[in-house]
């Protein structure tokens, strides 16, 4: 199957249709910053309807009525479709590529694993493994290296490093509530 290619956002919406047939204000309320999920990825109310619009014609979701809104005119449920939730399920379990979308992807992904019950050591050992190979690269000698190349590649390292020590943290801490393997 193709490789689905969304925006984080994208993602972040698509997982709270997963939660449950929702409208748009309720997802617009849980990404503001102050919200449930914005405390780790907000969005903007305009770009959050934009992305209801793009997950509706990629056949991700879909209008699942109408109910009653609180100030007369109706509001439209949304759900994911099995394509979104199928989607969705492959890309919790990937592991974040880039070194500098840890903080924000792999935290959505870990929240929304507990949000659902699941289990994410799946995804956590999988990150590690991506980490380390990441790790090593990074500290590998380079020839001919500028010296502004050798200081983003030692940032890159330092926060890939971070990212190794947070991941296994989760790991250890999974494991001794019994969750992980």
């Amino acid at each position: 199957m193709e490789e689905l290619s969304l925006p984080l956002g994208a993602w972040t919406v698509l997982a709270l249709l997963c939660e449950g047939d929702t409208h748009g204000w309720t997802l617009v309320r849980a990404l503001a910053p102050d919200g449930e999920i914005g405390r780790v990825w907000s969005i903007r109310r305009a770009l959050v309807y934009r992305t209801i619009e793009q997950l509706l014609e990629a056949g991700l979701a879909a209008r699942a009525g109408l109910e009653p809104g609180s100030r007369g005119s109706p509001r439209t449920l949304l759900r994911a479709t099995p394509a979104g939730r199928r989607a969705l399920r492959r890309w919790l379990a990937e592991p974040v590529v880039h070194v500098r979308d840890l903080r924000s992807e792999l935290l959505l992904k870990l929240l929304f694993a507990a949000r659902s019950g699941a289990d994410p050591s799946p995804l956590l050992r999988a990150q590690h493994k991506l980490l380390s190979a990441t790790l090593a690269a990074l500290t590998a000698p380079v020839d001919g290296d500028h010296d502004f190349d050798v200081t983003m590649r030692s940032f890159r390292a330092e926060t890939a490093s971070a990212g190794l020590r947070f991941v296994d943290a989760e790991r250890q801490r999974l494991a001794q509530r019994g969750r992980g393997r």
